[in-house]
């Protein structure tokens, strides 16, 4: 199917030092799954987060030019840690970490472990100073779900910078990915720590990849 996407407003230069950023050797870090696991903050962090099975490890592979660097699974709910992806050479961490929270909604799970990595995703929320910003992954095909909501409030509470990104845009043709957008924009507007811009992307055709790494890229940019 044909795509469309939010305007992104980026230069050549920014889609090459997107990719710059991301041509690195990409490796698993660490895994968390209590607070007391976290690794040492060291740079920045961005971080995923998302309904299960909305598709954060496909994008991290997709980002990172790596087919399994994070583990996919049709089963909601396989991710059940805080995993850090990290590039650098001898070891060395380079300056941007990715992280893969699990997802939240429904989970094939029990219930006692759902609430405490729910707990976990909203501890490392509020409480990692290196965090610089959480990217929403909202299937594009549903758009934004009841438990979206709830972790949008979360992060406008503890004033944690988000930006939505579009999964599985391949799914829906250009005139229903535009209506998508639209309604985003407008439901975003009302968010205090939303970033406005939405990109749309899709794992499978990698569309929208590029623009992602560029927005990654200017973040971190604008942090130094």
């Amino acid at each position: 199917m044909t795509e469309a996407a939010d305007p992104p407003g980026f230069a050549a230069a920014d889609l090459e030092a997107g990719r710059l950023l991301f041509a690195g050797d990409w490796e698993f870090a660490a895994a968390a799954g209590s607070l007391e696991r976290l690794p040492p903050m060291a740079g920045a962090e961005i971080a995923f987060a998302g309904r299960s099975n909305v598709g954060k490890s496909s994008l991290i592979n997709a980002l990172t030019g790596r087919r399994a660097l994070a583990r996919t699974s049709g089963t909601p709910g396989r991710t059940q840690e805080l995993i850090f992806f990290a590039s650098g050479e001898e070891g060395r961490r380079g300056p941007l970490a990715l992280v893969d929270m699990p997802g939240y909604g429904y989970a094939a799970a029990a219930k006692s472990k759902v609430r405490a990595w729910t707990a976990l995703i909203h501890d490392y929320l509020r409480g990692r100073s290196s965090l610089a910003r959480v990217y929403l992954l909202v299937d594009a095909r549903r758009g934004l779900m009841p438990a979206d909501d709830e972790i949008m409030t979360a992060l406008d509470k503890a004033a944690v910078s988000y930006q939505v990104v579009l999964t599985k845009s391949d799914a829906l043709a250009a005139a229903g990915l535009e209506e998508r957008l639209a309604s985003l924009r407008q439901q975003l507007a009302k968010r205090p720590a939303a970033y406005p811009m939405v990109l749309a992307t899709s794992a499978e055709t990698g569309a929208g990849i590029a623009e992602l790494r560029a927005a990654i890229h200017r973040l971190l940019s604008e942090r130094r």
